[in-house]
């Protein structure tokens, strides 16, 4: 099978239609994603509509399962991935500095958070601001960046990149209740307190779902050490650096190209608690399924993903060749 799109979700609760939707449920419905492909070897069956030419997969939660998914994915013989575009549509927690609950981040910078050094907080030294620091360094106060080409960070294509936010930058999103009454707590944070819109911002993979203050001033440093500042720390996942590993070595191989690989991540919480509130309190209360701005965040995902999926389709012809913005 020729693939135009490959839409890459990590979750579905439940059943793929029918229930309480996941992040796969409605690009399965709405993309009449009917024809199944068996695939033991992956998390999800491979789901695709043969007459336009999209795929979609669910990989699994974590780095290893998305990343275990994308390589059996890229080496199935059953498909011809060589002009494929892929997007990545996910769920995730937001720096509320940055946007607020529903909106959509497309990212250019995706960085690992785990591949690190760590001591205890409570045994760190008195001039360390964090415990937890790049591996390979001598402490976060080290700030010689030192990569071994092992994942810890990598750069989606900036012209792909930008060709997709202003296609949807000025797209307007649902607002509702649930999303008013939770940013409305967040004082401090102007943006937060802004109805969804569609941003620039990258983001922090790490397999331990972190949540507060402190951790989030860590989030932003170590996006900030990783890009040589260039990145801006907006979105908090799990799995896209060992989704775009897995297309990195797929690239090599002539399976895939990694430049038409699109990440986009929709805030379905805050990294960290409104005022009042402490981080213990507030990660108790938002739960993976009691997200304030988990309906939202799924929604916003397939209105803004399915935008350049269509654009992509309706205009096969030039893309199939040449990639938007290049």
């Amino acid at each position: 099978m020729p693939v135009k799109v490959v839409i890459v979700t990590m979750f579905e609760t439940g059943n793929d239609t029918g229930d309480e939707a996941g992040e796969f449920q409605r690009w399965y419905e709405r993309q009449e994603l009917s024809t199944v492909y068996i695939a033991p070897h992956m998390h999800h069956d491979i789901m695709a509509n043969t007459e336009t030419g999209v795929i979609g997969i669910v990989t699994g939660m974590g780095t290893a399962n998305a990343a275990a998914s994308v390589m059996a994915l890229g080496l199935d013989p059953r498909f011809d991935l060589s002009k494929a575009y892929w997007l990545v549509a996910g769920i995730s927690g937001f720096d509320p500095a940055d946007a607020s609950l529903g909106s959509v981040a497309w990212a250019e910078w995706l960085v690992d958070g785990d591949l690190s050094h760590e001591i205890d907080a409570r045994e760190i030294p008195e001039d360390w601001k964090h415990g937890y620091f790049p591996l390979f360094s001598q402490g976060p106060n080290d700030k010689e960046r030192k990569s071994y080409n092992l994942g810890e960070v990598f750069r989606l294509n900036p012209d792909l990149l930008e060709w997709a936010y202003t296609l949807t930058k000025d797209m307007e999103l649902p607002d509702d209740e649930s999303l008013e009454a939770t940013r409305k707590l967040y004082v401090d944070y102007p943006v937060a307190q802004r109805k969804p819109f569609v941003l620039k911002g990258d983001q922090l993979a790490a397999m331990t779902f972190w949540h507060g203050e402190m951790l989030n001033e860590w989030a932003n440093d170590w996006t900030d050490y990783w890009t040589d500042g260039r990145g801006e720390f907006v979105s908090s996942a799990m799995e896209d650096t060992g989704t775009f590993q897995s297309m990195t070595y797929l690239h090599e191989a002539g399976k895939v190209d990694k430049n038409r690989m699109m990440v986009l991540r929709t805030a379905s919480n805050f990294t960290l608690p409104p005022p009042g509130k402490t981080a213990a309190d507030y990660l108790r209360e938002e739960q993976h399924d009691s997200y304030a701005g988990l309906d939202a965040a799924l929604e916003n995902a397939y209105r803004v993903g399915s935008t350049v999926v269509q654009e992509l389709l309706d205009n096969w012809e030039t893309y199939r060749d040449q990639t938007p913005g290049s």
